[in-house]
């Protein structure tokens, strides 16, 4: 089965082709990341705009690379939540229009659920298995059960782990996006400045970051006034073990818990290399199988949604163009 998938929820435009769910054909992906750059993050009325430029040049360009005509498509897969409603409203009327015009069939797809078929594109994964899904607005721990049967057992409360690394960037004038640079200081620094492991010890599986994210700009505000140096470097690796402490922390002892030897990691997050070492150290030492999706699908992207598109077309088959996107999907 040959599955297009969009991608629009946030600040990339994205389509790819997808063939049974497993093989990238093509994967083109148009970000905004320099537009947005100089607000200190995305700006949903010029994100939207944005991919009504760029969102017919995706898909032209995805089936070209792919070699394939619109005929050749067997199912449009779009994105429909969570994400700005401006955005996912763009991608999900295109995708639509696309598979009504074409006579294909289509589905709506949970960016969440994305996110974690991600990594069935380049490896052997399949289920049962546990996965940590860490991206800028949501943190989850779930255990994946079949393709399309899952168990939420731990969510965040409030800030997710992307929107606290996003938020310390910007405070230390670090720019946009935030978590690729506070990783890259991070490697450079030491972890000498005491803070939070918020919910870390708590009997259920939730996140909190906000505690965290409170902690660091306390303690910033704390150097200024008295007119001491703050070392970014130091202040970027004491936050990120905070952050790697709770996210590997809870996710281990759930999977002791559930006795499930495999853990797969998506999510923007999931292109963090503190967190990619940690869990390769577990790896080794406790025999705990691991994966990762390479660093481009990591981040937003449309084989992803492809790849759960196809898994719930065969499933539960094609979704009414009745549906609507909704800007807070849950899972």
């Amino acid at each position: 089965m040959i599955v297009l998938g969009i991608e629009s929820s946030c600040d990339e435009t994205a389509s790819a082709i997808v063939k049974d769910g497993r093989q990238i054909c093509s994967n083109i992906i148009s970000s905004q990341i320099d537009i947005h750059k100089k607000y200190g993050g995305v700006v949903p009325e010029v994100a939207s705009r944005k991919h009504i430029e760029m969102i017919s040049f995706v898909v032209e360009e995805a089936l070209k690379e792919a070699k394939i005509d619109i005929s050749d498509v067997d199912l449009v897969a779009a994105t429909r939540g969570p994400g700005l409603i401006g955005s996912l409203l763009v991608g999900l009327s295109y995708a639509k229009a696309l598979a009504f015009a074409n006579d294909i069939d289509f589905v709506g797809v949970n960016h969440m659920e994305g996110h974690i078929a991600a990594n069935y594109l380049d490896s052997d994964l399949k289920p049962p298995f546990l996965s940590l899904v860490v991206s800028g607005g949501h943190t989850y721990l779930i255990h994946v059960k079949d393709y399309t049967s899952y168990d939420v057992i731990g969510r965040t409360r409030d800030d997710a782990a992307g929107e606290a690394y996003d938020k310390i960037a910007r405070t230390l004038g670090l720019g946009y996006p935030g978590g690729p640079k506070i990783d890259k200081l991070a490697k450079l620094g030491h972890a000498n400045i005491e803070l939070p492991r918020v919910m870390l010890k708590e009997d259920h599986y939730d996140f909190s970051f906000s505690g965290l994210k409170t902690a660091v700009l306390n303690y910033i505000n704390s150097q200024q006034m008295k007119g001491e140096e703050i070392v970014a470097e130091d202040l970027a690796r004491s936050f990120q073990d905070a952050v790697l402490d709770v996210l590997v922390g809870k996710t281990m002892r759930l999977a002791r818990e559930l006795d499930i030897k495999t853990i797969a990691v998506s999510g923007g997050v999931s292109a963090n290399d503190g967190l990619r070492n940690r869990f390769a150290d577990l790896e080794r030492k406790e025999g705990i199988k691991t994966y990762f999706p390479s660093k481009i699908l990591s981040t937003d992207n449309a084989a992803m949604i492809a790849a759960a598109g196809f898994n719930q077309y065969k499933s539960q088959g094609p979704s009414d163009f009745s549906i609507k996107a909704i800007a807070n999907l849950g899972l």
